[in-house]
């Protein structure tokens, strides 16, 4: 026997003029409420036409979701019934309230200490989180970066849900707003978050990186098992060989690990070694530098066991304060991801000028690290200038030295600037950005390249991706590394 969610879940919803009338007189209820109390009752509801348009097209979106899952999706009901009332900005916010909590649930179903490792920089930070219940303290930014990072969701998911976040941000009831969001909007907020995130099985790579995570922690690896797994390195990305080389890292240098799980790492880090990416043997040289810094003994012990594993401590920096500009960066991206970034900014801009100096001097260590996330908030959140801080982005911009303004030029390339290029402030500083670059190169070879990305025609944010624009540029790549 069936009841009655049961039949609405195995057939089309009801065409919405046959209760048109219904929320007619659902509205007229509510205005006589609001006229009675003295409130405003102007431009409150967004039109009945327009939430048909929703109901129209939500019932074959919502049934992507399991039957189950379904029913305990309280926040989707709260997305409906703000629908049916007409208020599009609060049915925003109950749809991405949605989305965060099974993302979170998401993680923690996966593997909690390999999500913090990668999605929090902040090596304070990170300390600090450890369970479940710390997930709290990760903003939606971090969530959603994070994610990407160990690929719970797709690089397209990342893009969608990150401008997704920032219309929940600035148009939707989690602030005052004038904004105002369609139906269409609507219904395809609806199909991303629970495409992407909602509805969306666990690709067959991550499923097998959780069970190797789960491995190494609870049981032995030998060197046959070992010689096995490397087998499946050779089938991941250049991005899911970082993250998992960081993650690896993150299960040798913790207090808690076990001496059988350090063990395994020893034995599996040889053979991905080899195809971890130079930026990210970099970065463990710079978090053993942060760990001497921090006089944090136990764990700038275990770092320099876990490249002395792979012959790898030519990567710790002779100069420590490539720590402290690299310390300074995350904080300043940290901020900048936040809330009221505008006020947290500036102080932290301030300090990292400090750090680098009149003359912009940077270890190369942390080089690439600082360039990218000079970029990153010079080209702001897509809201609106840090003014207070932006003179000082400026001023950084123009120290760069010819191969940091290469290295900022192409910045397009990495996902995170690439999410960014797809609102038109962000597009608008990007452009600034190259226009400055020219006259910190002198290679003319350098000059055609920024020519070329100039002349682009295609949406910025679809450069790294257009196969026939970075066949173009192709030649001028070769010729400058």
């Amino acid at each position: 026997m069936t009841n009655a969610a049961d039949s609405v879940m195995t057939k089309d919803l009801v065409s919405p003029t046959d209760y048109s009338g219904q929320l007619h007189e659902f509205e007229n209820g509510l205005m006589v409420m609001l006229d009675y109390c003295g409130l405003p009752s102007a431009n409150i509801f967004v039109p009945i036409t327009e939430r048909q348009v929703v109901f129209r097209n939500v019932g074959q979106v919502i049934e992507r979701i399991d039957v189950e899952q379904r029913r305990r999706s309280v926040y989707v009901s709260k997305f409906m019934a703000a629908v049916a009332s007409g208020l599009f900005d609060a049915a925003l916010n109950y749809l991405w309230d949605e989305t965060i909590a099974e993302l979170r649930k998401r993680v923690a179903q996966y593997d909690l200490s390999y999500f913090f490792d990668n999605a929090v920089k902040s090596q304070d930070k990170r300390k600090g989180l450890q369970s479940e219940a710390d997930l709290i303290k990760i903003d939606d930014s971090e969530l959603i970066h994070g994610a990407r990072e160990i690929e719970l969701i797709s690089d397209l998911g990342f893009k969608h849900l990150d401008y997704i976040r920032f219309m929940r941000n600035w148009a939707s009831a989690a602030h005052p707003n004038h904004n105002e969001i369609t139906g269409l909007q609507l219904v395809f907020f609806a199909e991303t978050c629970i495409k992407e995130v909602i509805a969306l099985p666990l690709s067959d790579v991550v499923i097998e990186i959780k069970r190797l995570l789960s491995s190494i922690r609870s049981s032995a690896v030998t060197e046959m098992d070992a010689r096995e797994i490397a087998a499946f390195f050779l089938q991941l990305t250049r991005e899911q060989v970082s993250n998992l080389a960081q993650g690896l890292f993150g299960i040798y240098t913790r207090a808690d690990t076990t001496i059988q799980a350090r063990q395994n790492v020893r034995l599996l880090l040889p053979f991905l070694w080899q195809r971890v990416d130079e930026p990210i043997r970099t970065q463990f040289g710079i978090k053993y530098g942060k760990f001497a810094a921090n006089n944090d003994q136990d764990e700038k012990r275990l770092a320099r066991e876990f490249l002395a594993s792979v012959s790898a401590e030519s990567y710790i920096p002779d100069d420590l304060r490539a720590v402290e500009i690299a310390s300074a960066v995350e904080n300043l991206q940290a901020a900048h991801r936040g809330f009221n970034n505008f006020y947290t900014e500036p102080p932290l801009a301030r300090e990292l000028q400090r750090l680098v100096g009149e003359n912009g001097n940077v270890p190369a260590q942390a080089s690439e690290l600082y360039v990218q996330g000079i970029v990153e908030v010079f080209l702001t959140n897509g809201n609106g200038v840090a003014w207070n801080a932006d003179p000082i982005y400026r001023a950084l911009l123009k120290q760069f030295t010819p191969e940091q303004a290469l290295l900022a030029v192409l910045t397009f390339q990495n996902a995170k600037i690439a999410s960014r290029l797809q609102f038109n402030l962000c597009q608008q500083h990007y452009k600034e950005l190259i226009d400055m670059m020219k006259s910190n190169v002198s290679a003319p070879a350098i000059k055609e390249l920024i020519d070329q990305i100039e002349e682009y025609k295609g949406p910025l944010e679809h450069m790294k991706d257009d196969d026939w624009f970075m066949n173009r540029l192709a030649p001028f790549r070769t010729i400058i590394t």
